[in-house]
């Protein structure tokens, strides 16, 4: 049996004394890109015919360490990051870099859901 759940309005959030507002200015991928500290990056792709998106870890010296593949971005990324945890391997340190992938995952799970071969990895 499913439990629903509501909030009264009591208990909404509220801003705490001191919470500002910031307007973000629009990031430049060249201008603002700052390289992995630990000189890793990924390569994603859609793979068709196999129904799947793969995620190839790159080291510094452009060779692939290891490739993730899924049907969902929640399900490599989480993948990702267990495996990297529990092998100690320390390829992402940056929360930029982490987002990225978080984003690119989603593009190429919308393009392999729907069928457009057109995603490609910004």
């Amino acid at each position: 049996m499913k439990k629903n759940f509501s909030v009264s309005k009591s208990k909404l959030p509220k801003k705490v004394k001191g919470c500002e507002t910031i307007d973000c200015p629009e990031y430049d991928p060249y201008k603002d890109f700052r390289m992995e500290p630990t000189g890793h990056y990924v390569l994603i792709r859609v793979d068709f015919a196999l129904i799947r998106i793969e995620v190839a870890i790159c080291n510094k010296t452009q060779n692939i360490v290891k490739v993730f593949r899924g049907r969902k971005a929640q399900d490599i990324y989480s993948e990702i990051f267990k495996y990297e945890k529990e092998h100690k391997q320390g390829w992402f340190e940056e929360k930029t870099h982490i987002a990225y992938l978080g984003k690119e995952l989603k593009k190429a799970e919308l393009a392999l859901v729907m069928g457009n071969s057109a995603y490609y990895q910004e």
